[in-house]
């Protein structure tokens, strides 16, 4: 009552603009939101993993010496860390639209010129570019999506966008797959994602809006409320619009000042982020040495190159359901329950692969089934994984923190990880014994530290008072 007699509202704007929102019911445009996210989402994901095919392809054509096959497995990764930090220092700063719109267009670019690469550096120094643009984009859609979508359709979001991701890496190995003879192989694997340069940009430009909540963060209170209202009439005006005087005058900023970047790691907002970055550390290292290692890991243990693709086609195709369905459980028993299910049922996956080389004429039919469990489960946790990521920072940390946290799980997820076991491929049991011991671990996490978010976003973490 005080606050209103002084003039205050009595619910703060970020509370009034995320309620609007919010309220907006489930439309074409929506769909379209997702779609477009997710085929971003589509053809970093094709960048991302083409390292492990071109390990495989390129190796013959440019006669790679070993220490060359390692150099393309771990530095491009490596630079996308980078490209990820540098984009988390800038996304609450900027606009997170344009980072990754300019992540995109980098990353695409240098991809189609692969077509022209003619040695090892050549290949090289194009994907570490590509590194840098994929570190801009790759994390992008999340935190965009998650101010966007109302909280009740983020899961719907979260299992489209990951679907779009998995169809990405179920098509790159079977490119491969049918390139795996050709002498230019390696060259024209990329085209599927380096042609998109043509087409993703404009799509960004023309359907993606800026955050509203970003914007009334920055003080540009008449645009956050246009863009709500731009929302509400691509939605199908099924709402009144927001108006200013709804957020209240007299709480009005010249421009809200973002909180430092240590906030991250402040008193009230460390434990957050720690348990943020674990969870994907741990989903993330089985993505990263199976997009980037199965192939070569199955022909260092015997198998054939077509067949090796064709095995990494599989894994990736049975994460289409699994994302599917994690996407769906995660509003019904919560994002902590569906991580640590999703890690725990990988395990006996993951030991089929393993021990598949001692089973005699049956080895075949076990390491099938292990792919499609695991491919099923740990690496279709990611619909949960990323929403409960974006769901553990405030708006003025949301970009920042998300940007962060899955470029920090990527030092050791995409980075150390692939480092340490590639000289190491050829054993099955350090292979995905590794991958068991890590899985079995991030099941604990979520659950013995972490806490449910369900998509309160301004409830949940806005009334943090450290971080004002």
């Amino acid at each position: 009552m005080a606050a209103a007699a002084s003039g205050f509202p009595a619910i703060p704007p970020s509370h009034v603009l995320g309620r609007k929102l919010d309220s907006i019911p489930f439309s074409t445009y929506h769909l379209v939101l997702i779609i477009v996210l997710g085929f971003v989402g589509f053809i970093e994901g094709y960048d991302l993993a083409l390292s492990g095919s071109l390990l495989v392809l390129a190796k013959g054509p440019l006669h790679l010496a070993p220490e060359e096959v390692r150099a393309l497995a771990v530095w491009p990764t490596f630079v996308v860390v980078l490209g990820g930090f540098a984009a988390a220092a800038m996304s609450d700063r900027v606009s997170r639209v344009a980072v990754m719109q300019a992540g995109v267009v980098l990353s695409t670019a240098c991809t189609l010129l692969i077509l022209l690469a003619q040695n090892f550096e050549q290949l090289l120094i194009l994907r570490l570019v590509t590194g840098i643009g994929l570190g801009f984009t790759i994390s992008a859609p999340f935190p965009i999506a998650a101010e966007l979508m109302p909280a009740q359709h983020r899961r719907t979001y979260a299992a489209i966008y990951e679907v779009m991701l998995a169809s990405a890496f179920t098509l790159l190995p079977f490119v491969g797959y049918v390139l795996a003879d050709h002498p230019n192989g390696f060259r024209l694997v990329g085209l599927p994602g380096g042609v998109t340069l043509f087409i993703a940009p404009v799509l960004i430009y023309f359907l993606i809006p800026e955050s509203p909540r970003w914007l009334l963060r920055r003080g540009r209170r008449q645009d956050a409320v246009d863009t709500v209202n731009l929302l509400i009439r691509r939605c199908g005006a099924r709402v009144p619009p927001l108006t200013l005087d709804e957020l209240g005058f007299a709480s009005e900023r010249a421009a809200e000042e973002l909180p430092r970047f240590w906030k991250l790691f402040a008193p009230g907002q460390l434990r957050w982020t720690t348990v943020g970055i674990l969870c994907g550390i741990c989903g993330g290292t089985s993505y990263y040495l199976i997009a980037i290692l199965l192939p070569k890991a199955l022909v260092d243990q015997g198998a054939a190159v077509s067949l090796s693709f064709g095995l990494s086609t599989l894994v990736f195709a049975a994460s289409i359901p699994g994302k599917l369905f994690n996407g769906f459980i995660m509003e019904i028993i919560g994002r902590r329950w569906t991580i640590t299910g999703a890690f725990v049922l990988a395990i006996p996956g993951l030991l089929l692969m393993m021990t598949a080389h001692t089973m005699g004429s049956a080895a075949g039919g076990v390491f099938v089934a292990g792919t499609l469990i695991t491919g099923f489960t740990v690496l279709s946790c990611f619909p949960a994984v990323r929403v409960y990521l974006s769901e553990q920072f405030p708006t003025a940390l949301r970009g920042r923190g998300h940007f962060f946290g899955e470029s920090f799980g990527r030092i050791f997820a995409g980075v150390l990880a692939p480092f340490v076991l590639e000289p190491h491929t050829g054993s099955p049991v350090i292979f995905f014994g590794t991958m068991v011991v890590i899985v079995a671990v991030g099941a604990c996490i979520p659950l013995m530290f972490g806490r449910e978010t369900l998509g309160n976003l301004e409830t949940f973490t806005e009334a943090l008072p450290e971080l004002a």
